[in-house]
């Protein structure tokens, strides 16, 4: 019976780590994925207007350039949106050793 609770601790222990691990995947691949995102629909806005994917893309990225700028500049946002990252993994961490104190009570 000890077997068996220690692996199921075990197989908890390796769900919360998945979930936290695509948490963490999804936070910062979102950071990524938007701005390419948002090049590709103003290439398409260009191109249903008429003027072409090339000049949507050249137009899509200076645009998107000058947000992340905006972005860039204002005080203190990147730096939280790291920390909220790094937050989020500190505490996946701390939840997957949490485990550990029930598997060794298992044993």
């Amino acid at each position: 019976m000890k077997n068996l609770n220690l692996i199921l601790i075990r197989l908890l222990q390796f769900v919360v780590f998945a979930v936290f691990t695509f948490f963490v995947l999804v936070y910062f691949g979102a950071f990524v994925l938007l701005p390419l995102d948002l090049v590709v629909l103003i290439s398409k806005l260009f191109d249903l207007i008429g003027l072409g994917n090339l000049f949507g893309a050249v137009i899509g990225v200076a645009a998107v350039a000058y947000l992340g700028k905006i972005v860039y500049e204002t005080s203190g946002l990147i730096p939280m949106i790291i920390d909220n990252g790094v937050e989020l993994a500190s505490i996946g961490r701390q939840r997957v050793e949490a485990f550990n104190k029930f598997a060794e009570t298992a044993k």
